[in-house]
């Protein structure tokens, strides 16, 4: 990684100015921007309006926190705005991240598209992506995704999804989370939840530990144009999802934020990302997309929390709450039946 080809155009303090600019060159809002015929350009403007929506929604409820931007330029083209928050009342770390970059395609993705041989088109990315690390346990670790792909030869892509991370796995609180992403699948098709969410038990998976990273969600990925699907209802979907994240999050926050914790259910959630912090090294997809493509080391880390343990061979006590957890972080849970 060449950090030299990462150059930072400016550091805020305060969100504030960042969010002046935005809204002086797209002029909109996510409920109103007109996305009917959705171009890369239109869909870029979609995401950057999404992140400063979701930003002020958590910066709210949290009470205290507030996001710090990093404007950023990507030297092969294009850049982003990193928005990171920490040590708020309820959010102790967390990004809400938008990127549009483009250039050379790079190889491992040339490969996975089985392209002929000689043909090196350029791509085009952009999306939004979030990890949010609570201070109590009780309150979970969520992550969402919503991007858009395309390269010169016409081929393009949506991908993303939203799954949840419970330190410790609150029953009611998967089947709520659940419900909510089936409605909005619903909305869009009813093929969508039941395929996703296998798709996520499936990715969302941490083979050497063989344990699911947390309860699930939702995930999908290379959604084109195809059989009654087109372009405009394929963004329609995505921007569904991104609108559902902070509703959902919010939820968590309010609910579970003034749930007491005592010291041993602290380490608990140290361990817990300990977990996080090995799928996302280990097997994410898009940790490796972005350090493949130059992109900026620091927003791609973002979604490390801020301390985590690792105990040799931790086994929890039977009939705990730690061990009833562990029991439930296994692939095929039905939580909406």
């Amino acid at each position: 990684m060449d950090f030299k080809k990462i150059k930072r155009l400016n550091y805020h303090k305060t969100a504030g100015l960042v969010d002046r600019s935005i809204r002086s060159i797209f002029a909109g809002s996510i409920d109103t921007m007109n996305t009917s015929i959705p171009t890369k350009e239109s869909i870029r403007d979609w995401f950057k309006l999404l992140q400063g929506d979701i930003c002020q929604q958590l910066e709210k409820t949290d009470g205290k926190g507030k996001f710090v931007s990093d404007v950023w330029e990507r030297d092969g083209g294009g850049g982003g705005i990193s928005r990171v928050i920490a040590q708020g009342n309820i959010i102790e770390k967390g990004g809400v991240n938008f990127s549009a970059v483009w250039g050379k395609t790079p190889e491992p993705t040339l490969k996975m598209l089985q392209l002929p041989p000689g043909e090196h088109p350029d791509f085009f990315a952009t999306g939004v992506s979030i990890v949010l690390h609570p201070f109590n346990p009780m309150v979970p670790i969520i992550h969402m995704n919503v991007r858009y792909f395309e390269m010169s030869n016409g081929t393009w892509w949506f991908g993303g999804g939203i799954d949840l991370t419970p330190h410790y796995v609150i029953e009611e609180d998967a089947r709520y989370f659940h419900q909510q992403l089936k409605a909005v699948c619903d909305r869009h098709d009813t093929g969508y939840y039941p395929g996703f969410k296998k798709w996520a038990d499936d990715y969302f998976f941490i083979r050497h530990r063989n344990e699911t990273r947390g309860i699930g969600g939702i995930f999908f990925d290379y959604l084109k144009e195809e059989n009654a699907f087109t372009k405009a209802s394929r963004f329609e979907f995505i921007k569904g999802v991104g609108s559902a994240f902070a509703p959902i999050y919010t939820f968590f926050m309010k609910k579970n934020n003034s749930l007491s914790y005592d010291d041993r259910q602290k380490q608990w959630q140290y361990l817990r990302r300990g977990r996080y912090v090995e799928f996302n090294l280990v097997w994410d997809r898009g940790t490796k997309f972005g350090l493949e493509t130059d992109g900026r080391t620091e927003s791609i880390l973002m979604s490390l929390p801020p301390q985590a343990n690792w105990v040799y061979d931790y086994r929890p006590a039977e009939g705990s709450q730690e061990q009833k957890t562990v029991s439930l972080l296994k692939k095929g849970i039905d939580w909406v039946m």
